[in-house]
């Protein structure tokens, strides 16, 4: 455990490595007690290697420590005498842990303007794009601060509107039905949990209403739309209509629209689909959305609204204009983290945790399948990664904060957190049993549905 030597001389700005100190990893139990992962532990797995997480907790104690040994001097892990003796760890994994301190140091430098020192670490340590999960993360973390150095040092202008561009390729590959996209939505657990439950959601929501009206804020492809199509077969509706909402990518909309026209007409459902496009949030109205009084409105609002935060201009408008509507529903889909703050090194470290349990979701799930996963990580992880360590103000358009932020803001237009059912919770629990990876992912209800991937709870 750190003493208290060194907890005194870690940069304020590094305090938040506390929480993920190893020797203080907890995982939740049946019972809600503690247990403590301890040194003795990580021993017993007889040289096995280590997880994402475990090489994270790891790197961040080194990093730790090796303040009472060095103060101000290069923190180099090979260096020091804790390097030869990591708890007898496999070889893989003592490199690995060499990797994430490095990669914690050079962040500091950056923390404290300190730029030619944390790109010289980087350039020694950190630049090459290897294999292991671990490898790969601090690689794109790297990238991510070389960029942020060469943002501040004004080496290359043009990086700011290279993000744009990559925002919009986001966007854009979010919209189509690629290969990529395909093997994350079948192998994944996280995609298809939200969907099933938002559906059922919905579905609850509607009761016996036999006109159903959804506003979908981020349509992307669509598929989720063909879960609901089959849930309300049964029911014997007289329409359902689904409105989608964008600001560019029209041709892409009309895409996902003729394919829920031709599966609507395979099941015999009365279907329409409108879409509503305005070139900035702040220009929409009630009015442009064709709202009839028969209709049961829900609102489906999924990984959108955090891209507006950097624009609350953008989001109080759209929040005004879904009063104006009063929905039955609005069902949010958002990750949940803390990617938000304005200390550059919290938001680091935050984020190399998060990544780091996203990186090894896709390591497990996608382990058959290194293509897409590769360039899961590359099209779409990486460029969060970017956004989040890299840019400042508007520019960061990721921008994850945790469920609190979302209920104080909601609150603010007098909506109210609802339940979900017991039925959406039962879909929830059914996908994750469709999937070889599922047993890795815990369920959390607390007037909202949580999905975890090996649920963890730093304190």
């Amino acid at each position: 455990r750190v003493d208290s030597m060194c907890q005194s001389q870690l940069p304020s700005s590094f305090k938040i490595l506390k929480d993920y100190d190893r020797t203080r990893f907890i995982k939740r139990s049946k019972t809600e007690q503690n247990i403590i992962v301890s040194a003795e532990c990580i021993k017993e797995n007889n040289g096995s290697m280590l997880s994402t997480d475990e090489i994270l907790r790891l790197g961040a104690e080194r990093f730790i420590q090796s303040f009472t040994l060095r103060g101000d001097q290069e923190p180099y892990l090979f260096n020091h005498p804790f390097a030869s003796s990591l708890l007898d760890l496999h070889e893989e994994d003592t490199r690995n842990v060499a990797l994430v301190e490095n990669l914690l140091a050079s962040a500091e430098k950056v923390g404290q303007e300190q730029y030619d020192r944390a790109r010289r670490i980087l350039n020694e340590y950190c630049d090459k794009l290897c294999s292991s999960t671990v490898q790969r993360l601090v690689y794109y973390f790297s990238q991510a601060l070389h960029e942020r150095i060469d943002r501040e040092t004004g080496r290359d202008a043009s990086k700011g509107i290279e993000m744009k561009r990559l925002v919009q390729h986001i966007e854009h590959s979010l919209m189509n039905l690629n290969l990529t996209m395909i093997a994350a939505h079948q192998n994944i657990p996280l995609s298809q949990v939200t969907q099933f439950t938002a559906v059922q959601a919905i579905v609850d929501h509607i009761g016996e209403s036999k006109k159903v009206h959804i506003i979908d804020l981020k349509i992307g492809s669509g598929l989720q739309w063909t879960i609901l199509m089959q849930a309300l077969v049964s029911h014997q509706i007289k329409h359902l209509k689904i409105t989608a909402l964008c600001t560019n990518l029209k041709h892409k909309i009309e895409e996902a629209r003729e394919r829920l026209m031709d599966f609507a007409k395979s099941l015999n459902l009365p279907f329409s689909f409108n879409i509503v496009m305005v070139k900035d949030m702040t220009e929409l109205k009630k009015e442009d959305f064709e709202i009839h009084d028969d209709e049961s409105i829900a609102i489906f609002a999924q990984y959108i609204l955090m891209w507006m935060l950097a624009r609350p201009d953008k989001l109080d408008s759209l929040m005004r204009v879904i009063k104006g509507i009063d929905p039955r529903a609005m069902i949010v889909v958002e990750v949940e983290a803390n990617h938000n703050s304005p200390v550059f090194v919290d938001r680091f470290v935050e984020a190399l945790f998060f990544y780091g349990a996203f990186f090894d979701s896709l390591e497990d799930c996608m382990k058959n399948d290194e293509r897409n996963r590769t360039a899961t990580e590359l099209e779409h992880l990486s460029q969060g990664i970017r956004s989040i360590v890299a840019t400042e103000g508007e520019e960061r358009t990721i921008r994850h904060v945790n469920v609190d932020v979302w209920r104080a803001f909601f609150a603010r237009y007098g909506m109210e957190e609802m339940e979900l059912s017991m039925s959406s919770l039962y879909q929830a629990n059914l996908v994750l049993k469709n999937f070889a990876c599922g047993s890795c992912c815990t369920l959390e209800n607390e007037q909202k549905l949580s999905t975890n991937w090996m649920e963890r709870n730093p304190s």
